[in-house]
């Protein structure tokens, strides 16, 4: 609760915090629309393929011209003001830079840009939850082994959740689910850019005022971005995957420690030390009654009598028995709240969650029938989805990281909602992504993990 003072501290030093952020698009423009206003952070930088979009972005977003007329990093960090680039790389190696967030959404790239901030001694802040997943584990490792943070996006879910846990076990609870809700049919898994809208209920005109990413939101539709955060959760917490991966069963905010307990207890989920994502839609389509679409949430057991008194005596949202309960949070705040993390990490070297494990994986599954020599259009596109699975469970299959199933031909026809192997693909094995995915596996991979191969 300290770090506003902190960062108000280094204002009053003439030392703000320095930020470099690459990507300017939705959620790049939520954490620059705040940075402005918040004491001790100067953005020194922008990286963004289209100068002109994200000049233009900054324009939408409420920022004075002066703020962004810097001619260079030296010219911004002198007069306080922001140079807007399309050289990433430059942006990282920028004198006086601390913070280096990558909120491109692209594994690969986002990959690249963390190894090169860990070699120039940047702490990253990871809002590129894709990259995460594909190699999150190894990327911690080597900013902590670097004495540098690698941190998750406060804001956006997975952090968010992972603060839930571990305030959880903080208080001594034992965590039996946590996760977030979303709006989920099954039919959804099928969704494309075309009817991402129609899925979501959501105004044409509203869609353009807030310049809403197509293919960006129908990986919110489709399942994939569900089993991409729910997966960072795992592997940042510990917490283990369902076999089946997500389920997505309907519930209101005062039936989730009802409907996300053990089957074994009358729950929902296959068992204690889990994730799920509850829908806001019951399976007719009709809305659930205070929904949690927009919000997180953790689900705790009482492991003494007296624990299940106070449930009941306290009303603290819990089930039929009084023996589990669950804590929620309605919304959340995606770019708005980022600063958390860019404050902690620079303030206190400490990170928003970070991925202590490789326990969950995200998978390409076929949202339609696939034929051999189709190219894959990675997440949100049209050929597949991203479905939660257990990492043992992917190694021994040799299944396809989701991440990687991005302009890659298909080497054999695939049935609508079977998963994608690395052998179904030409794997460009030299590209850096796969050979940091392929260590990150031999790395962190449990024994026996590959025994199936």
């Amino acid at each position: 609760m300290n770090l506003s003072r902190m960062l108000a501290k280094r204002a009053e030093d003439g030392n703000p915090v320095r930020v470099g952020i690459i990507g300017a698009g939705k959620f790049g423009a939520m954490y620059l629309s705040q940075a402005r206003l918040t004491k001790g952070t100067h953005i020194l930088g922008i990286a963004d393929l289209d100068v002109a979009r994200a000049r233009d972005q900054l324009r939408h977003i409420g920022w004075e011209a002066e703020r962004y007329a810097a001619t260079g990093f030296d010219d911004a960090r002198r007069n306080g003001s922001t140079f807007v680039t399309d050289n990433a790389e430059a942006l990282i190696r920028a004198d006086g830079l601390e913070v280096l967030i990558d909120a491109t959404g692209d594994p690969a790239v986002g990959i690249k840009h963390c190894l090169l901030a860990i070699e120039n001694g940047r702490h990253v802040v990871m809002v590129n939850v894709e990259a995460d997943v594909v190699a999150g584990p190894l990327l911690a490792a080597e900013a902590e082994a670097a004495g540098v943070v690698y941190s998750m996006a406060w804001g956006d879910q997975p952090a968010l959740i992972s603060e839930h846990v571990d305030w959880a076990r903080s208080v001594g609870f034992k965590v039996v689910c946590a996760g977030k809700g979303t709006r989920y049919l099954p039919r959804y898994h099928q969704s494309t850019p075309d009817t991402v809208w129609e899925n979501f209920g959501f105004d044409l005109e509203m869609v353009k005022r807030g310049r809403m990413n197509p293919k960006m939101f129908n990986s919110f539709i489709d399942g994939t971005k569900s089993g991409i955060e729910m997966a960072a959760v795992c592997n940042a917490t510990g917490l283990r995957p369902q076999a089946d991966g997500l389920h997505f069963p309907p519930s209101s905010r005062l039936e989730l420690a009802e409907v996300c307990k053990p089957r074994s207890a009358g729950g929902q989920v296959d068992f204690a030390g889990t994730t799920e994502v509850v829908s806001s839609l019951y399976r007719d389509g009709s809305e659930v009654p205070v929904h949690l679409q927009f919000g997180t949430y953790v689900v705790i057991e009482a492991e003494t009598d007296y624990a299940t008194y106070c449930f009941e005596e306290y009303r603290m949202l819990h089930d039929s028995s009084y023996r589990y309960a669950a804590l929620y949070r309605p919304t959340h705040m995606i770019g708005l709240e980022l600063g958390v993390s860019v404050a902690s990490a620079a303030l206190r070297n400490e990170p928003t969650g970070s991925p202590i494990g490789f326990f969950a994986d995200v998978v390409a599954t076929a949202k339609r029938d696939l034929k051999a020599g189709e190219m894959l259009d990675g997440e949100g596109g049209y050929c597949v989805w991203g479905r939660q699975t257990p990492a043992d469970t992917s190694l021994q299959n040799g299944y396809l990281p989701l991440g990687l199933a991005h302009n890659v031909k298909l080497l054999r026809d695939i049935r609508q909602g079977e998963p994608l192997a690395w052998a179904d693909v030409v794997v460009d094995e030299t590209s850096q992504a796969v050979r940091v995915r392929r260590a990150m596996e031999a790395r962190f991979a449990r024994p026996n993990a590959r025994a199936a191969e």
